[in-house]
């Protein structure tokens, strides 16, 4: 549908790649990173797939970006327990283990995703005002500041 109303409008669409689409490069690199590749790669489109790789790579995998492994991991946990997606909840679950943390971290990954998950039911079902909420919220965080700089 998308394609036809670009054609109809004459703006010219690039072409799709084909045997160059870097997909070669990065089965090769995905293999040398992980040792294989593992099914979820080898199913996603070859045409996509380098694209998908340097983003898992540089920013999932990557140990020089601004949250550290664990942190990431347990943010994948959590999210991953809302989506819900149980592929992910198990790979999460182990990443962030072998990246160090805790049951009692993975608990509470998961128990804050909870938290969250209720509360925006809350407020979104019930319609809270955003502006409120918003106005709210700074007064608490400003307060929590203050009782901060304060505290022994």
């Amino acid at each position: 549908m998308i394609f036809a109303a670009a054609l109809t409008a004459g703006i010219a669409l690039a072409a799709p790649l084909h045997a160059d689409d870097g997909s070669a490069a990065a089965y090769k690199d995905i293999e040398a990173t992980l040792g294989q590749v593992p099914v979820m790669f080898k199913a996603f489109p070859a045409v996509g797939i380098a694209g998908a790789w340097t983003e898992f790579k540089s920013l999932q995998l990557n140990p020089d970006t601004a949250l550290d492994g664990k942190t990431k991991e347990l943010l994948g946990l959590a999210v991953s327990s809302q989506i819900p997606c149980q592929y992910c909840v198990y790979f999460h679950t182990a990443a962030a283990k072998l990246n160090g943390a805790t049951d009692e971290e993975i608990r509470e990954a998961v128990a804050m995703a909870s938290i969250v998950r209720h509360w925006s039911t809350v407020l979104n079902g019930l319609q809270v005002d955003p502006a409120t909420f918003r106005q709210e919220t700074d007064d608490i965080l400003a307060r929590a500041a203050r009782m901060a700089k304060t505290a022994p």
